[in-house]
């Protein structure tokens, strides 16, 4: 997949997520959409888990259960509970797209690389098109406590993107994305599950309008996952969160098609605005560390 087809995808799945998250919200209890929309891509993935425990290092097993606290787990807590809570799916986005700069930043000062004037000039586009985009919708509907649910959730996957790059760059080898997702969506799934059934919130309700919701859900945040690691991968998380600047805007396309829901004109100018933040931001060098490779050892002399 090339870079271009990644960031369009990526783009594309990323802001539907949060229309899942409110279609969810809107069928029943965030604690039951959570751990249902946790448990069918587990599940899905269970075939790819990987069979040989002895593989891999006990430090990865423990990176790859840190990231999937970090990027799953309490990422989609913070979302799915915020949108149960009444903060909308442009709002989210909105909040959701902070994370560029936060990220630049982390990224900047962890790796000693120096934060140029087109930097800040990509990041002021970028979240002068993000609030456009969202005038008349921030906070609508929602308490400042309800806010503060994607805030936190923006935090936790900021220090996992940050962590996912930095791990990435080391000697110390690393899953493949299928494996590691596989295994991310395992941990998630029993954290989320196990809230669930101890608040006596596991069973589904029976309606086909959750089924639907959960569906779209699932497709949305598999897709956003394998897209989001794999353009860090590609691009470094500093110009891969540039990418989210484009997310709030077309969360409202995605509102309007599925909510019916109007596409003000703010929209358009936001999306054009924070598309320009993003341009700049990707076309300069990414800030992430050098990529450090173990030696690999030279085969047997019977093999050469």
């Amino acid at each position: 997949m090339s870079a271009r087809v990644l960031a369009v995808a990526l783009v594309l799945f990323w802001s539907s997520g949060f229309i899942g998250a409110e279609l969810g919200s809107s069928s029943t209890d965030a604690a039951t959409v959570l751990a249902w929309r946790c448990l069918v891509p587990a599940l899905l993935l269970a075939p790819l888990l990987p069979r040989r425990w002895r593989r891999w290092p006990a430090r990865e097993w423990g990176r790859q259960v840190v990231l999937a606290v970090l990027c799953q787990g309490l990422y989609l807590a913070g979302i799915y509970w915020g949108a149960a809570a009444g903060v909308p799916a442009g709002t989210s986005a909105l909040i959701g797209s902070l994370q560029t700069a936060l990220v630049l930043v982390a990224v900047a000062v962890a790796n000693r690389r120096p934060v140029s004037r087109r930097h800040v000039a990509g990041l002021a586009a970028g979240t002068a098109g993000v609030a456009l985009t969202a005038v008349g919708d921030v906070g609508a509907g929602a308490s400042l406590l309800a806010l503060l649910l994607p805030v936190a959730a923006v935090l936790s996957l900021a220090a996992g993107t940050v962590l996912h790059e930095r791990w990435g760059a080391g000697s110390t080898p690393t899953m493949p994305l299928a494996q590691s997702l596989a295994l991310q969506c395992s941990v998630a799934a029993v954290l989320t599950s196990g809230a669930a059934a101890a608040t006596g919130d596991l069973l589904p309700p029976p309606s086909a309008g959750f089924w639907v919701a959960l569906a779209f859900a699932v497709v949305a945040g598999l897709g956003s996952y394998a897209c989001y690691y794999r353009a860090i991968d590609v691009l470094g998380a500093d110009r891969t969160n540039a990418l989210l600047y484009l997310t709030p805007a077309v969360t409202a396309v995605w509102a309007a098609a599925v909510f019916g829901d109007d596409l003000r004109v703010t929209t358009v100018l936001g999306l054009a605005l924070s598309g320009a933040g993003a341009a700049l931001l990707l076309q300069l060098g990414s800030l992430r560390p050098e990529v450090r490779r173990a030696p690999v050892a030279p085969p047997p002399d019977g093999l050469r």
